[in-house]
C-alpha cells in the first residue's frame, strides 16, 4: 500500500482528502504545517507527498527543501489556487512532479496521484537521474514539431548541431520542451546508439550533485555505504543532459568545468581520476550570467551552440496542432472520445497566455478530457479560476452582474464581491444554496468569501 504524506492547513479540506484517499486504498498521514510535515518525514516512510502551497508557517516547498537537504527524493504534488499557477510552474523546476488547482476535483487528484506513483517512485528514479539506453525515441511521442517559422528554425538548429560533438545550451521557459530538444539532438547524433542520461539539477543538493555526477567511493561521507558510479560514467560514449543547470552550486560547477575541459572526473573520496567521453547538453530557463551565481568560464564551455525554445504564446500558429495532439493522447490514456472543443473553450484557450507552456496545456487538456463525458469539451471541464482570469475585463465592457443572473463564471472579479453578497442575501445566507445559484462549489464560495472579507 502506498503511503501518502498530506500537508494541508485547512482541517476540513484535509479530512475530505484523507477520507477520499483512504477509500482508494492509500495510507495517509495528515499534517497541518510545514513544521509538522518536516517532522513526519523524519519519522515515517512515504511514497508520495501531497502539499498545499500556502501554509500557515510557510509554503509547501519548504518541506521539499528540508527533504532535499537530507539527500532524499520523494515525488510530490503541489495543490494551489489558479492564481498561483506561475509559482507552481516554478516549483516543477525544483523537482515537483505536478500541481493541481483548487478546488480539487477527485478524479483529477486520483489521476495525478497514480501517475506520480507509477512514474516517479524512489526505486526507479534515484536522485532525479534517468538513464535511457534505447536507441530510438519516436519523434512524435511527447512533442509536435509545428509548422510556424519559429518551429522550423528550432528544428533546423537541432538538425544542424546534432551531428557535431559541440556542447549545446538550450534556453526556454519552464514547460516548453527543452528535454525533447535534447533527446532529438541525441537521436540525430553519432552517439544515438549510446546512452542518453538526463539529470534534473533542480532536485540535487550540493552534496548529492557531486556524488550523482561523478560518483563516490564507500565511506567517503556519511551514508556512502557502497561505491557509486556517477552519471558521467553511465553516459560514457553517449549524451549527458543537465536540466536546469543553473541550480548547481559553485563548487560543483568547478568540478564540472574540469570534467568538460580535461575529459576526466574524480569520484568523491577517490584519489584517482577516470577518463570519460561524454557530450553534454545543458538547459536553463534563466539568464545564467545575469544571475551572478554561474561561472562565466563554465557558461562559455557549455554554450558552444545555443538553442532557444520559443514559449507557447509565441507559437500561436502551432497551437491547434498541440491541442489536437494532447486531446488524442488523453483520449487514448483515459478511454474518452473528445473530438471537439466548445466555442467557449476555444475562446478561453485562444485568449489565455499559458505561463506553464506545453506542460500546462497538456495538464489542462488531460483534466478537461477526464471531465468530459461526451465528445465535446465544455466550459465546465476547465478550472473555474482559468475562466475567471480570462473573463476579468474592465467594467465598462462587462455585462452588469445581478442576483437574477448569478452565474459567477460569467462575471469579472470587479463585480464578484457585490454579486456574492447579493446572492447570499437572496439565499438567506444558506451557503450551499448560494454556491448552487452562483454555479460554483461550496469550497470556491468559501475561498472567495475569505478573499473579499465577507463574513
Amino acid at each position: 500500500m502506498a503511503e501518502i504524506l498530506l500537508v494541508e492547513d485547512d482541517t476540513t479540506f484535509a479530512a475530505i482528502l484523507e477520507n477520499f484517499l483512504k477509500k482508494k486504498g492509500f495510507g495517509v498521514t495528515v499534517k497541518y504545517s510545514v513544521k509538522g510535515g518536516i517532522e513526519a518525514l523524519k519519522h515515517g516512510t512515504f511514497h508520495l507527498i501531497l502539499l498545499d502551497y500556502r501554509l500557515g508557517d510557510g509554503v509547501g516547498l519548504d518541506v521539499l527543501d528540508a527533504l532535499r537537504d537530507r539527500d532524499q527524493f520523494i515525488p510530490s504534488i503541489i495543490m494551489t489556487s489558479f492564481n498561483d499557477v506561475r509559482t507552481a510552474v516554478r516549483a516543477i523546476r525544483q523537482g515537483v512532479f505536478d500541481y493541481i488547482t483548487k478546488p480539487v476535483n477527485p478524479d483529477e487528484l486520483l489521476m495525478v496521484v497514480n501517475e506520480a506513483l507509477a512514474e516517479k517512485t524512489t526505486e526507479n528514479r534515484h536522485a532525479a537521474a534517468r538513464l535511457d539506453k534505447e536507441t530510438e525515441v519516436p519523434a512524435g511521442t511527447d512533442f509536435v514539431e509545428g509548422t510556424t517559422s519559429a518551429a522550423k528554425k528550432l528544428h533546423e538548429y537541432i538538425a544542424l548541431v546534432a551531428p557535431t560533438d559541440m556542447s549545446v545550451l538550450i534556453r526556454g521557459e519552464s514547460g516548453t520542451g527543452k528535454e525533447y530538444v535534447a533527446r532529438s539532438i541525441h537521436r540525430m547524433s553519432k552517439r544515438a546508439d549510446q546512452p542518453f542520461v538526463s539529470i534534473d539539477c533542480g532536485t540535487l543538493s550540493k552534496e548529492l550533485a557531486s556524488s550523482e555526477l561523478f560518483g563516490h567511493i564507500k565511506g567517503s561521507f556519511t551514508g556512502a555505504l557502497n561505491d557509486k558510479i556517477g552519471q558521467f560514467v553511465e553516459a560514457s560514449g553517449g549524451t549527458l543532459f543537465l536540466d536546469e543547470i543553473g541550480n548547481l552550486s559553485y563548487e560543483v560547477q568547478v568540478k564540472l568545468l574540469r570534467a568538460l575541459q580535461e575529459k576526466v572526473i574524480q569520484p568523491v573520496g577517490a584519489n584517482k581520476t577516470i577518463s570519460v567521453d561524454v557530450r553534454v547538453i545543458a538547459a536553463t530557463n534563466e539568464d545564467l550570467l545575469g544571475s551572478g551565481k554561474f561561472r562565466e568560464d563554465l557558461y562559455h564551455r557549455i554554450n558552444e551552440f545555443e538553442i532557444i525554445v520559443p514559449a507557447l504564446r509565441d507559437r500561436r500558429g502551432d497551437f491547434r496542432q498541440f491541442v489536437d495532439f494532447f486531446v488524442n493522447k488523453a483520449n487514448e490514456e483515459l478511454g474518452r472520445s473528445v473530438t471537439e472543443l466548445s466555442p467557449e473553450v476555444q475562446e478561453i484557450f485562444d485568449t489565455y497566455d499559458w505561463p506553464g507552456n506545453l506542460r500546462e496545456l497538456k495538464n489542462i487538456i488531460k483534466r478537461m478530457v477526464l471531465l468530459s463525458p461526451s465528445t465535446t469539451a465544455e466550459l465546465a471541464a476547465l478550472p473555474e479560476e482559468m475562466v475567471f482570469a480570462i473573463r476579468n475585463q474592465p467594467a465598462d465592457t462587462q455585462p452588469l452582474a445581478t442576483a437574477d443572473n448569478p452565474d459567477l463564471r460569467l462575471h469579472s472579479e470587479i463585480h464578484e464581491r457585490k454579486l456574492i453578497m447579493d446572492v447570499l442575501q437572496k439565499a438567506k445566507y444558506n451557503k450551499s444554496k448560494a454556491a448552487q445559484m452562483l454555479n460554483i462549489d461550496r469550497k470556491t464560495l468559501y475561498n472567495k468569501m475569505e478573499k473579499y472579507g465577507i463574513e
